[in-house]
């Protein structure tokens, strides 16, 4: 029979998470029995390897939880591991919460473990999760499942972001005091840069993947981005945020088209995960600033789909209305112009917002000023 790891690996996605088992399989021996087990030789490179490609490692052991989380502190790699199922249970029991609590498709899954019955059983109850013998660890990082095709800077930190993410929604479950007090105390800092080459990826999968905060629903390729860039009529911006915790990385993406008398957003995109921050109002009030900044009128595409309501309240409640000119307002492919009298704006008081400006050749990102 044919196993989900000996199967043709076409049109099947790339690895997300790899849940090791530890006994004969990520170490020596068996902890119980052996006590001071080691790693085995080169596994060590192998957990780097796949960390510095963005993919998340975790663990589904049958042990006593602290003895071996204590080992894999010794060991030096405890850090490397985001979710540790070490317990008595079924194996297939820990994957499927893994899966869940990262919110993968259990096809983006990967179990690695020395027993058959072991991998039998989550095959059995898991048949998306693609399962390999211990024996095959060494060669891993070789396998097209673990390669990705572009490793982005937030793919290199995905691992520190997740850890920094539990980190700061335990804070955010104990905290007592108002919700703008608990963002007050993040410390956040929005930076908003012209895209390099290394930010085209992450924001071609930010058009790809953001539907609820997407204001057109338009995916943009690479190509069609990398044009953009070159184009001295349009801006590509990318947005990062920072906190106390950690980043989260790249969370928005603007594409703006410039004209003489009007500057038109093509595409608002930002990532579900930073909504209760409120990045996507902020990134619309600096647009207007900066509109109002350069005495342009500020205009943005909207299409409106099953999932992106959230974008629509925000545009509404930044100011935009219809367009006047009935002309420029009719829908193209859906798409409808909105129009804004820009007026100058403060940054939102609870973050700190670095952008360029967007007239001018300064190429340098400047403090964004909270009122006085």
């Amino acid at each position: 029979m044919t196993t989900e790891a000996q199967q043709p690996n076409e049109a099947r996605p790339t690895i997300k998470c790899l849940v090791w088992d530890l006994d004969n399989t990520l170490w020596r021996g068996t902890l119980v029995e052996d006590g001071e087990v080691v790693l085995h030789e080169g596994l060590r490179e192998v957990i780097t390897a796949l960390d510095s490609r963005g993919i998340l490692q975790a663990v589904a052991s049958r042990n006593d939880h602290d003895h071996a989380w204590a080992r894999l502190e010794k060991l030096g790699i405890a850090e490397y591991f985001v979710l540790p199922h070490i317990n008595w249970g079924a194996k297939s029991a820990s994957v499927r919460a893994i899966a869940e609590e990262l919110n993968f498709a259990l096809s983006t899954i990967a179990f690695i473990d020395d027993q058959p019955a072991e991998r039998a059983e989550v095959e059995f109850h898991l048949p998306e999760v693609r399962c390999y013998p211990a024996e095959e660890a060494l060669g891993l990082p070789g396998r097209p499942e673990f390669t990705p095709a572009v490793v982005t800077g937030d793919a290199r930190r995905r691992r520190q972001m997740y850890q920094a993410g539990v980190r700061r929604e335990a804070e955010r479950t104990e905290h007592t005091g108002t919700d703008e007090e608990f963002l007050r105390s993040l410390g956040l800092e929005l930076r908003i840069e012209r895209a390099g080459d290394e930010a085209i990826s992450r924001v071609e999968e930010l058009t790809l993947r953001t539907s609820q905060m997407n204001a057109t629903g338009v995916h943009y390729s690479d190509q069609a981005l990398r044009a953009l860039v070159a184009d001295e009529e349009h801006e590509v911006l990318v947005a990062s945020l920072v906190d106390r915790f950690g980043p989260h990385g790249a969370i928005g993406v603007i594409l703006l088209e410039r004209h003489p008398a009007s500057w038109h957003i093509k595409l608002l995109a930002t990532s579900c995960r930073v909504v209760s921050f409120g990045v996507g109002a902020a990134l619309l009030r600096w647009l207007s600033d900066e509109a109002a900044r350069a005495g342009v009128l500020l205009t943005a595409g909207f299409r409106r789909t099953e999932r992106n309501r959230m974008m629509e309240v925000a545009y509404r409640f930044a100011g935009f209305r219809e367009h006047p000119d009935d002309a420029v307002a009719a829908e193209q492919d859906g798409v409808q112009t909105l129009a804004l009298e820009p007026a100058r704006q403060d940054a939102p008081a609870h973050l700190d917002v670095r952008a360029p400006r967007l007239f001018g050749d300064s190429p340098e990102l400047l403090q964004w000023a909270h009122a006085q």
